[in-house]
């Protein structure tokens, strides 16, 4: 079903809390309802125009009759007076900045009054050449800050997040299989090693010759391809119209298939020491298959697995390909059983409309159950001190564990588990009560604020909360746009040892936080581990995938993770941590 309307009125409104933050506290309002208005209207199963039609705009949260009728607005004119004479009277180029570090709503503002700058491109300019500084309180620590901020937000310009390229890399895929004659296709490169952003797409096709032709044609149509970078027989490169992302296709016989996506898959480290193998036993490896050097003659190609299987070793998932130990673990037949997303019976990082998420918890309940297999959801909405995300204080969160209670009875089943993801105050306690977290079935306790400073204390202290099972989002950064607080993995990971708390795996494509390196080392270390999707929509929960890939980069297999378990075992080991003397 189309949603382009959606899309369109979901993108203004983001636009409109954009604006309204930069207007200042008085508007702090306007910007959260748009915000959220924004996330209602992206997660709506049907276009918004059929809920017009029918009147019932306003029986979704976060929907009041404001909002509803600029909603209707747009429909019905294709526009929203509102958003259009707020653009005209601000910097909306220059608002668009606000997601970067450094770039507060205070500062853009006395920027634009003071040195009448409006767009990206002048107030880049205006910082190099010097001008910002000359601005009181725009310090060389604050303009050391503001240049950190651009650098890391072009990883954004230049790559895509993993996410992002997933989808993408799947569009395309699936408009070469629609209408030409494919034997097997796959996406290779970083993207099938998941790393945490792709530069180019890489997708390898096998088929008959006679058809290789009309797969290139097909692949460069105008109807998908902005430019064409190369065309030739056996490969090609786009830049696609959509996205304004390059796509590299290569063509091999379906006899070549194991060496080619081997090869193509990487990583360099990976093929060189596999070639060097190959070497060592008189071999010859290429994209065109392993050959004995003598007789110059082919002997593998057509599968990954045997031409590791000639080389004496275990076939290694394309997520482990790094040069990092594996060759060596697949010479012994000691490649885990890495974790799959199916082993996952339950996300435990989940946000309602209780605080900033999009749906009730009634509706996520009944989409998890329609979509998902799992045994068991936690509802961690935030707490108090999360004010722009409508965090909950006490007596909101023993009202929501009667809510939940009668929730489970309709159900007939414990589906739904009640917890909090509670914020980690400065001095490292949680700004919800013992006694009411000791009523929770499961607590998560991050950090949201205090970016600058560090915060290996303070993480210390919540991990030593007999009442706090797991540390959300351990390192703070969000990909392209802040950079990660300052903490000491090792202490972490020694604390979450010694207290039995799990470290989280963010599966949100902007935090993948823990990062693979960092939950590498937990793993290794005998830490729990949790994957959550942190899911503030419905559309949010399909990120577990990306959280298990950070869970195989790092050698995970599913004893490692904690919600691979079933409650009953997740109980033991909750019990655990509360009957320890910390």
């Amino acid at each position: 079903m189309k949603l382009e309307t959606n899309n369109e009125i979901a993108f203004i409104f983001e636009k409109m809390a954009s604006i309204y933050k930069y207007l200042g506290a008085d508007e702090r309002f306007r910007a959260i309802a748009y915000t959220r208005a924004s996330k209602v209207i992206n997660n709506l199963e049907n276009d918004i125009s059929i809920y017009f039609k029918n009147g019932t705009l306003e029986d979704f949260p976060g929907i009041g009759k404001s909002i509803a009728e600029k909603i209707k607005e747009f429909i019905t004119t294709g526009s929203i007076k509102k958003y259009e004479l707020l653009k005209k009277n601000t910097p909306h180029e220059l608002i668009e900045m606000l997601s970067i570090s450094g770039f507060g709503p205070e500062s853009l503002k006395r920027i634009h009054n003071e040195l009448k700058i409006s767009t990206k491109k002048e107030l880049i300019e205006a910082l190099t050449e010097g001008r910002v500084e000359k601005i009181k309180g725009f310090g060389k620590k604050k303009i050391e800050g503001m240049l950190r901020g651009l650098k890391l937000h072009k990883i954004l310009e230049e790559r895509m997040l993993l996410w992002e390229a997933n989808i993408l890399g799947k569009k395309i895929i699936d408009w070469l299989l629609k209408k030409t004659e494919i034997l097997q296709i796959e996406l290779a490169g970083s993207l099938r090693r998941k790393k945490e952003t792709i530069g180019d797409i890489d997708i390898l096709i096998a088929c008959n010759r006679q058809n290789r032709n009309k797969i290139i044609n097909h692949f460069t149509d105008p109807i998908i391809a902005e430019q064409i970078i190369t065309k030739g027989t056996t490969k090609a490169s786009i830049i696609m119209k959509e996205y304004h992302k390059q796509i590299d296709l290569r063509i091999v016989d379906q006899d070549e298939w194991g060496a080619a996506i081997i090869y193509f898959t990487g990583s360099k480290d990976h093929n060189i020491h596999l070639r060097n193998i190959a070497q060592k036993n008189g071999l010859k490896l290429s994209e065109y298959g392993m050959f004995n050097i003598t007789k110059n003659k082919r002997i593998a190609s057509e599968s990954e697995d045997e031409i590791y299987s000639k080389l004496g070793l275990q076939m290694i998932p394309p997520e482990m390909r790094e040069d990092k130990g594996e060759l060596e673990l697949a010479a012994k037949n000691r490649i885990p059983n890495l974790i799959k997303l199916e082993d996952i019976k339950g996300d435990l990082q989940i946000h309602s409309t209780w605080s900033d998420g999009a749906s009730s918890i009634e509706d996520i309940v009944k989409f998890i159950k329609s979509n998902y297999t799992y045994e068991y959801i936690a509802i961690t909405d935030h707490s108090k001190s999360s004010r722009i995300a409508n965090g909950l204080d006490e007596k909101k969160i023993l009202k929501q564990i009667e809510k939940i209670k009668l929730i489970n009875e309709k159900l007939g089943e414990d589906f739904v588990k009640t917890g909090i993801e509670v914020d980690i105050l400065p001095n490292g306690k949680s700004d919800i009560s013992d006694e009411v977290l000791a009523q929770l079935q499961w607590v998560t306790a991050s950090i949201h604020s205090g970016f600058n400073k560090d915060n290996t204390e303070r993480v210390i202290k919540a991990c030593r909360n007999p009442f706090v099972f797991c540390i959300g989002h351990p390192t703070g950064r969000l990909i392209g746009s802040r950079e990660a607080y300052k903490v000491d993995m090792k202490r972490i990971i020694e604390s979450a040892i010694e207290t039995n708390t799990a470290l989280e795996i963010n599966a949100q494509p902007q935090r993948m936080d823990l990062k693979d390196e960092h939950t590498k080392i937990a793993q290794e270390k005998g830490v729990k581990l949790v994957i959550s999707s942190d899911s503030h929509t419905m559309q949010d929960f399909d990120f577990m995938g990306m959280g298990v890939s950070i869970a195989r980069r790092a050698w995970c297999t599913s004893a490692n993770i904690i919600n691979t378990m079933k409650w009953s075992e997740i109980e033991e080991w909750i019990k655990v941590k509360r009957q320890l003397k910390l």
